[in-house]
């Protein structure tokens, strides 16, 4: 009897003990607070958009006159004049400066008065020679007066030639005398004033003459995207269509032609030195100015793109934030064709239409909800939203 009634007793103390517990849990689930749910973020957005998207090369340049002379003087002397006005246009041959030429005006008539005078003993020698040959022939004089006299005259010959040369070198110094432009440009600073002497030492010169119309703008790119141009520009026997854009507003200053490539890559920098044409009708371009170059390579026509500021890279890969239409965040994996400046192409993972983030992803994390504030201006998507924002310039992805 004692052991069916300590069972009963451990039965019922187990009983009493269950029902304890459950009171516990539903006691405790009543008084528990409710969870408050979070507060959206705030992000900026844009939609993804499709578009043509030139593909471009960007480079530091400088514009260089397309050819420049240093005017020097080829004479010794004083400078007389110098009758063009600085920084005035001039025209091939038109006289830029004067040195005084009386000095080699006396020595041309002194080389030519020479001349004279040698060509006339040679005309008397000849005739001589001409009388001792036919005295020969009559037995009349030895052989020897008359080969004597054929000498006379190759002496002589020989003078006049060096008088005629002593003569052209006399009028091309008395040429040097007067300076005119060997080419159509602008005239600098005046180096020399008037009344100086010059001379042909005389490493300053005399004033300076560039070409500006056309005019080159030199730069240079690395030795890797030296290849992709080479490729696209058939070793650069197409030319390639270049602009140079100021770097203080971004503006366009002028579009010319790549069609000269240096011969060689500098080992020290790993660079390619490229030279453009471009005619600068406007004069907006100016030697030594410096410059923003872009050269067009390729357009990608009707691409998927969006901002450069929405992709992400992680320990998976590339990716973005889409926003849904209840406006909840996802993570998704993208794969990038290309960037440019503020434009990333995308090869997969994206619709057109679609909401991704561009601002604020460092909050976000997955199905998190957010609060879109106004697509950035610039962006596609945007107000703006163009490819190739020139105040943002950017190397171009491979």
């Amino acid at each position: 009897m004692a052991a069916p009634r300590r069972l009963r007793w451990g039965l019922a103390l187990l009983g009493l003990l269950l029902i304890a517990f459950v009171s516990w849990l539903v006691l405790g689930l009543q008084h528990r607070p409710k969870r408050i749910p979070l507060p959206p973020v705030p992000v900026s957005v844009a939609k993804v958009a499709v578009q043509d998207v030139p593909i471009s090369i960007d480079a530091l340049g400088s514009a260089q006159p397309w050819q420049g002379v240093l005017i020097r003087a080829q004479v010794n002397g004083r400078l007389q004049s110098v009758p063009v006005r600085e920084g005035s246009d001039v025209k091939a041959g038109q006289l830029l400066a004067e040195i005084d030429c009386a000095p080699y005006q006396a020595t041309l008539l002194q080389t030519q008065g020479a001349l004279e005078r040698d060509r006339a003993l040679l005309e008397q020698a000849r005739i001589d020679l001409t009388r001792y040959t036919t005295l020969l022939s009559q037995d009349s004089i030895a052989q020897q007066q008359r080969d004597t006299q054929a000498a006379l005259v190759k002496q002589l010959e020989g003078a006049v030639h060096a008088d005629e040369g002593t003569v052209a070198a006399a009028q091309v110094n008395v040429g040097y005398c007067r300076i005119a432009s060997p080419l159509t440009g602008r005239v600098g600073v005046r180096l020399v004033d008037p009344g100086n002497l010059v001379s042909t030492s005389d490493t300053t010169g005399i004033l300076v003459v560039n070409q500006i119309s056309p005019i080159a703008v030199t730069f240079t790119i690395p030795q890797g995207d030296f290849q992709r141009l080479s490729d696209v520009s058939n070793g650069f026997r197409r030319p390639m269509t270049t602009e140079a854009l100021s770097q203080e507003t971004g503006a366009v200053l002028g579009t010319g032609e790549l069609s000269i490539a240096d011969n060689h890559v500098d080992q020290s920098t790993g660079s390619v030195t490229m030279k453009a044409r471009f005619e600068n009708a406007s004069g907006l371009l100016w030697p030594g100015q410096f410059v923003n170059v872009r050269l067009v390579l390729q357009t990608l026509p009707h691409v998927t793109t969006i901002p450069v500021t929405a992709v992400s890279q992680g320990p998976r890969g590339t990716f973005t934030y889409v926003i849904d239409a209840d406006n909840m965040a996802a993570m998704r994996p993208i794969s990038v064709l290309a960037t440019q400046d503020t434009v990333a192409v995308i090869r997969s993972g994206l619709n057109p239409g679609e909401t991704v983030v561009t601002d604020g992803q460092m909050s976000l994390r997955q199905g998190i909800k957010v609060m879109a504030r106004t697509p950035n201006a610039g962006m596609p998507g945007g107000p703006n939203g163009a490819p190739g924002h020139r105040n943002a310039p950017k190397k171009p992805a491979a």
